[in-house]
């Protein structure tokens, strides 16, 4: 497939959809103000639909299958943490506009929720979220992180510490590619900046998509990974089908 230059995708993406993990923050939903935590010292069609694990990506988008991800993640570079100089979460600026009121939060919460009810200020009132990270049903949205699933420390000290200001806000607030999606905000802050050889989900059915997310966001920004991650992403693989 031809490859065109990814932020150009990401821009036409943003202007298109006018509607785009982490936390609230600007006018996005009332709830806690965390995300991923500071730091710890191509598009492939999604799979199937409903939330929870299993091989399921629920409403999860671009999620590659399981052999175009061994795929992506042969094709990643391997190289050890870069360093977190001059790392800032404002260098990732986020929860962009989406239009109507709305901002990348809350956009995720109406997608990945059910029955979700949003008042005039676009904030979600009502609706009922499942939790893939703990398989944890939750009803009020400020119990709610919208999860990077690349955190965006990590992506700082995989390569992101050279892109423009322009590329990363594109990443923090990317609809297309599985790098966005709620989970209950204890899961959340449990992972931190944390990669999947120091955190996975508590429910291990969901490690199989958790995976395959992860390789799918690290391809298509052409981030590295260290050799401990490539291996446990490489088990997360594993479990896919079993």
């Amino acid at each position: 497939m031809a490859r065109q230059k990814w932020w150009g995708r990401g821009a036409a993406v943003l202007a298109v959809l006018a509607v785009a993990g982490c936390s609230p923050a600007g006018g996005g939903a009332a709830g806690p103000d965390a995300t991923d935590a500071e730091p710890s010292a191509g598009v492939d069609g999604g799979t199937g639909a409903g939330g929870g694990g299993g091989d399921s990506a629920g409403t999860l988008p671009g999620v590659p299958s399981v052999d175009r991800a061994r795929q992506q993640l042969a094709g990643l570079k391997v190289a050890p943490h870069g360093s977190m100089t001059g790392y800032s979460r404002d260098r990732f600026p986020h929860w962009s506009a989406q239009g109507e009121n709305c901002d990348t939060r809350e956009t995720v919460l109406e997608r990945d929720g059910t029955d979700v009810r949003r008042n005039e200020e676009c904030r979600a009132v009502s609706g009922t979220w499942q939790s893939a990270y703990d398989d944890e049903k939750i009803t009020d949205s400020s119990d709610l992180d919208i999860d990077h699933m690349v955190p965006l420390a990590n992506a700082w000290r995989s390569g992101a510490d050279e892109w423009t200001q322009t590329r990363r806000e594109e990443f923090a607030n990317d609809l297309t590619h599985p790098q966005l999606i709620a989970v209950s905000a204890s899961s959340n802050r449990s992972k931190g900046d944390q990669g999947p050889d120091e955190w996975q989900p508590p429910d291990r059915t969901y490690w199989c998509v958790y995976g395959r997310a992860w390789v799918s966001v690290k391809s298509t920004y052409e981030l590295t990974v260290t050799e401990a991650e490539e291996r446990e992403l490489d088990a997360m693989l594993d479990t896919c089908g079993s």
